[in-house]
């Protein structure tokens, strides 16, 4: 075997992303760099992801790879994204001059077609040459039939893209799910590729309930990565990527504990302990509800500025909806229409205060007018991320002050909370060097060294 055949024999063994996309022509002049750079890849792609994060310009660069996509094939482009959002891309497009129309009950107007993830059922994927799923890492979100007609609409489509802030580096079943998704390895191929199961799935494991455990293989790492290479781009800053980080650097973020004293104590109790287990969490959090929302209340009702208050419980926004005079709620009971039109008066300013749930309200909306959170400590790292980037993203323009009003019992929630923030920061970052690594030893042809030949294969019969 020659050395060129050899080289062919490893580049077949790779697994990498489907490349069916073609030449970027004439991109709007708005993008930056960084975007411009990303969305002629993205096209050049075809199916392929972008985990940037909030406010580096993915509505910006969707909306430029939606235009290529819908002029190339001929046909329109859906762009899907969470509730009231779509709204917000419509201003951004017509801001942009790229025509994008929004429609609810399925009819097509305009190169893209931008709706809300619950309507996708008005629409028949034969209308589009591709789909574009903004912030797609909500997918994990919905429940199983949804996510699963989500993935079936744009599976025989030829261009899809996903775009997220925070695909987590460490979740490795959500970067299956997004390669399933566009049509690359599905979730549980790349985790028998790559990735051992300490547990082995055992039988005995599933009954003890114990969650499967999955780490790399021998040398798969760099392979991984490569693959995830082959099909994503990840950036928190355009230097991710080597351009500049001018005008793109925010302004200081500053969280405050709130530690409010409980009047009732547990039952047995002599003074207040961190709660253990998720059964104390919850019994812990409605006997301090009062208590913690007269102090958030008190946070914001004298300030005379925008807040975002998050709560976690129907009761705890009904409470703080009556305890903040100038607040609306967007609560789950309430319909698509409401929660939109709720969502964008906060958004305009024509609402003061706003009260939700981070599963509802806390994806993809700017909120950069507002430069106060408010928050309750919570076992999710990707709602509280999520819920302060709302606010706090590139185009704010004030320090942003984030109060976590908690209480003794709350302690060790919160720790958890914190751990995961540092965790998925190190993770980000080891995805970020991970990747440029791979994109610098990886080229065209394989590697930048000569591969070896063995001496029992350099012969050939």
């Amino acid at each position: 075997m020659t050395q060129a055949s050899y080289r062919e024999f490893l580049e077949n063994k790779r697994h990498v992303g489907a490349r069916e996309g073609f030449a970027a022509t004439n991109l709007p002049s708005f993008l930056f760099d960084f975007q411009a750079a990303l969305v002629e890849w993205a096209v050049g792609m075809g199916r392929c992801a972008i985990f940037a994060d909030c406010g580096l310009g993915k509505t910006a660069m969707e909306l430029a790879w939606g235009e290529q996509v819908a002029k190339h094939a001929g046909r329109p482009v859906l762009l899907l994204s969470p509730l009231a959002v779509s709204h917000q891309i419509e201003r951004e497009a017509q801001k942009f001059g790229i025509d994008a129309v929004r429609s609810d009950d399925g009819r097509l107007s305009g190169l893209i077609t931008l709706t809300n993830y619950e309507r996708l059922h008005h629409f028949r994927p034969e209308d589009f040459a591709g789909t574009i799923c903004d912030e797609s890492s909500i997918l994990k979100s919905f429940d199983g039939a949804r996510q699963t007609a989500i993935t079936a609409f744009m599976r025989k489509m030829p261009y899809r893209l996903l775009a997220t802030a925070t695909a987590a580096p460490n979740d490795y079943i959500e970067l299956g799910t997004s390669s399933e998704a566009l049509g690359n390895l599905g979730h549980m191929d790349m985790l028998n590729q790559f990735f051992k199961n300490d547990l082995n799935n055992s039988f005995t494991g599933r009954m003890r309930g114990e969650v499967s455990k999955w780490r790399f293989k021998g040398h798969a790492e760099l392979p991984f990565w490569r693959w995830v290479t082959s099909w994503a781009r990840a950036m928190r800053k355009p230097s991710d990527l080597g351009f500049s980080d001018e005008g793109f650097v925010l302004p200081p973020l500053r969280e405050v504990e709130h530690l409010v004293d409980v009047q009732t104590l547990p039952d047995g109790m002599l003074f207040a302990l961190p709660a253990v287990g998720l059964k104390e969490q919850r019994e812990e959090r409605r006997r301090s509800m009062q208590e913690r929302c007269e102090k958030v209340a008190e946070l914001v009702n004298s300030t005379g500025k925008p807040a975002l208050v998050w709560c976690h419980m129907n009761d705890e926004g009904d409470l703080l909806e009556r305890l903040i005079p100038d607040a609306v709620q967007v609560a789950g009971k309430d319909s698509d229409e409401d929660k939109e039109s709720r969502l964008l008066d906060f958004a305009d300013g024509n609402a003061r205060v706003l009260v939700s749930k981070q599963k509802i309200g806390g994806w993809g909306l700017n909120f950069q007018h507002c430069a106060h959170v408010v928050t309750f400590p919570s076992h999710s790292f990707e709602g509280y991320y999520q819920g302060v980037r709302r606010c706090w993203r590139f185009g704010q323009k004030s320090p942003v002050t984030v109060d976590i009003v908690r209480t003794e019992g709350d302690g060790s929630v919160l720790k958890n909370m914190q751990r995961k923030a540092s965790q998925a920061d190190a993770m980000f970052e080891r995805l970020v060097a991970e990747m440029n690594n791979a994109l610098r030893i990886d080229t065209a042809h394989g590697f930048h060294t000569p591969e070896k030949v063995p001496s029992w294969l350099s012969k050939t019969n």
